[in-house]
């Protein structure tokens, strides 16, 4: 008989490409989330490699904060996790939505 057992791929393709596996993904610790880190996290979920309570477990996130990773992924790329050009990519996102 088959059990419901928890598959998972041993490796994703990561934010620039390269293949992402558990072990060279941000450490635990990180406390300096950079651009790439954070790609890397949300790409880590989209690919099945980690669920979402493991991640906030793991790097002692919040889910808005980690939704707020996904939706600036789905919207903006990379690009959209620079906090320097936060407010630039909402307003881009919100005049999109107008038109």
């Amino acid at each position: 008989m088959i059990q419901n057992q928890d598959i998972r791929p041993a490796q994703v393709i990561g934010p620039l490409g390269e293949p992402l596996s558990l072990e060279n993904l941000p450490s635990p610790t990180t406390k300096r989330w950079v651009v790439r880190r954070k790609a890397e996290v949300v790409a880590a979920v989209n690919g099945g490699l980690l669920t979402i309570d493991e991640v906030l477990e793991r790097y002692s996130l919040t889910l808005e904060e980690f939704a707020s990773w996904q939706r600036a992924v789905d919207r903006s790329g990379m690009q959209g996790l620079r906090v320097t050009r936060l407010q630039h990519y909402r307003d881009l996102y919100e005049r999109q939505l107008k038109y």
